[in-house]
């Protein structure tokens, strides 16, 4: 079965496709619906002063002007730190987005999870060649799925071919159209996302060919709880958060409360934000448990970036499984060169190539990327679902 191209797999990737069922092209689209001031800001310092990141305040400026309510950026490189924002962080109130605000992730929670997977493995209690069967007996089954024929590895670097939970009609006109205001506080079970996913046919039979797929994640944090004998969740805090001092960053689990301080998050449910009818909904409480492992974590851009450069200098993982994390299969869409484990590489406009992952969900979009050498990072986040960070991306590393 082939893999699935073009503008699905770009949306998937740049929203980190916890939300892409509904919200895969407005993401990208142009949005004229909300209104904010687009006035980029800097924290002062020697950076801003020498114009190094003026391209990059452009684009913040122009993510305002396209329809976002609110984008907040951080870059480290051998300058140091710049801080820069445009519109708000509260519509009502027009409070301006904050250096420190924290945000839901999305997707970006992969790669914590891809990182305790392989410090597992390292550690002699799992090989990432084991079999889903071995790890979760009897879960990945039914319409072709076969767990006994898919390996962690193709779950972590989306070669398992198992249906994502999020393509599901129902699930996503529940979670992510307009019936989610009646069910933003909803508990979702990994078994019951799981098994949105196995009433639909794999998209292809094991290694035949990449897609990504939310499942993978939700089960990989199964196979992780199994391993570890307590909630995923524990183990990134005990293995990562701690380890690095990353106090910004939290796993919710069932709480639909941000931590403070942070913004609100605002979406479309999935209208077209072209159209003046649309409504634009705060959505900044739910229940993250919709998208578990595959994308409920919150954290801010300070942290995100102290991770993936600790992650890409060789600092959480052994060197086997440093190579492991790099490995990557082809994808090959739109400047997406090819997807590792839990990371991806993406090569911009002016040639570089950086790493990291994106993340969607509700009212958030993020980012965190870095050059291979970890020396050049940047993290940021957009309080509306329905624009993109991809320009500012292209202006910090090619501007």
């Amino acid at each position: 079965m082939s893999v699935r191209k073009g503008k699905t797999v770009r949306a998937a990737l740049l929203a980190g496709a916890v939300a892409a069922a509904v919200t895969a092209t407005a993401l990208t689209a142009p949005a004229t619906a909300a209104t904010a001031p687009a006035a980029a800001t800097a924290a002062p310092g020697k950076a801003a002063a020498h114009g190094r990141h003026d391209a990059t305040r452009e684009a913040l400026e122009e993510t305002v002007r396209a329809g976002a309510p609110g984008v907040l950026v951080q870059v480290r490189d051998r300058h140091g730190v710049w801080n820069g924002s445009a519109g708000v962080a509260d519509r009502t109130t027009g409070r301006e987005r904050g250096a420190r605000d924290r945000y839901r992730v999305g997707s970006v929670t992969k790669t914590f999870v891809a990182t305790v997977l392989l410090q597992m493995e390292a550690e002699g209690r799992l090989d990432l060649d084991d079999s889903v069967e071995e790890w979760l007996p009897g879960v990945v089954r039914g319409h072709g799925h076969d767990g006994r024929r898919i390996t962690l590895r193709q779950l972590l670097n989306h070669t398992s071919g198992v249906h994502s939970f999020t393509s599901d009609p129902d699930f996503a006109q529940k979670v992510f159209g307009p019936d989610f205001l009646r069910h933003r506080y909803d508990t979702w079970t990994p078994e019951q996302l799981v098994a949105v996913a196995m009433r639909h046919g794999p998209d292809f039979a094991p290694g035949q060919g990449w897609n990504y797929s939310n499942t993978n994640y939700v089960l990989a944090g199964m196979v992780i709880e199994k391993a570890a004998g307590r909630p995923y969740g524990e183990e990134i805090e005990r293995r990562i958060l701690r380890p690095l001092g990353l106090r910004a960053t939290s796993v919710p689990g069932t709480s639909a409360a941000m931590p403070r301080p942070s913004g609100r998050a605002y979406s479309t449910l999935g209208a077209d934000p072209s159209d003046p009818a649309t409504r634009i909904h705060d959505v900044t409480e739910l229940n993250p448990s919709l998208a578990h492992a595959a994308g409920e974590m919150v954290s801010d851009n300070s942290d995100l970036q102290r991770f993936l450069r600790a992650l890409l200098a060789g600092r959480l993982l052994p060197r086997e499984q440093m190579r492991e994390l790099t490995a990557t299969v082809p994808v090959g869409e739109d400047g997406i060169r090819a997807y590792g484990l839990g990371v991806y590489v993406q090569e911009l406009s002016c040639g570089e190539k950086v790493w990291g992952h994106t993340g969607g969900i509700h009212g958030s979009g993020s980012l965190v990327m870095a050059t291979r050498d970890g020396r050049h990072s940047m993290a940021g986040n957009v309080n509306g679902d329905w624009v993109g960070l991809d320009k500012v991306l292209e202006a910090e590393f090619c501007g």
